[in-house]
């Protein structure tokens, strides 16, 4: 009977460290993949509009700065025009990355695999694996690095990876569920929670779209 409740205790321990072991694992790659996630977001929002115009009143500002300067503090001069200067750079980078994105959209538009698939949508028929091997060549030719970015992320299914190029390709759901064979409630199921599994928090199936046309 002692025995019995020993090897018991034993198995019950090792049951324990197995599972703090797998909960930490698991937090551990949660945590790496919100990190991946803020890294790409900061990167987009030093791309955006916004941050483009605060960048500007922040130059006008170092401008009246060195004016009313002078010729005084040559040291406190050098580092406000550093400051000036790295501002007007990342801007000039980020007007350059939204032409980027802009031309991309109308490549895409514009391209042999997207009336392809509008010939699918209008005959009804989903997408053959050489066509998937061609939107993938293409979304990555136009969106330097996409696949990586998205698996660098997360493991997708084959199911999720198709949902995620065709919402960068700006089709819409209903017509994701046709061109993937799959029903309307399955694309969204896919979506929010690719969007969960990501973000380590409940979101929308519109989320998960809007994050994907952030990359």
């Amino acid at each position: 009977m002692i025995y019995e409740i020993i090897i018991g205790i034993l198995i019950y321990d090792v049951l324990f460290v197995v599972t703090v072991q797998s909960s930490r694992r698991k937090m551990l790659a949660l945590q790496d993949r919100i990190d991946k996630v803020r890294a790409l977001q900061e990167s987009q929002q030093a791309q955006s509009q916004q941050n483009i115009s605060r960048n500007e009143a922040k130059i006008r500002e170092l401008e009246t700065l060195l004016q009313k300067l002078g010729d005084e503090n040559s040291l406190l001069r050098l580092e406000l025009e550093e400051k000036k200067a790295t501002l007007d750079y990342n801007n000039k980078v980020a007007i350059i990355e939204n032409e980027k994105r802009q031309q991309a959209e109308t490549v895409i538009f514009s391209s042999d695999v997207y009336q392809h698939i509008q010939d699918n949508l209008n005959t009804g028929r989903p997408l053959t694996h050489q066509d998937w091997l061609e939107l993938a060549e293409m979304v990555n030719s136009v969106y330097s690095g996409f696949t990586e970015k998205l698996y660098n992320l997360y493991r997708m299914t084959e199911q999720d990876y198709h949902v995620s190029l065709l919402i960068k390709m700006r089709i819409q759901p209903k017509d994701i569920a046709l061109l993937t064979a799959h029903s309307k409630e399955s694309v969204a199921s896919t979506r929010s929670r690719l969007y969960q599994k990501v973000f380590g928090k409940k979101g929308s199936s519109k989320d998960w779209d809007d994050f994907v046309l952030s990359l």
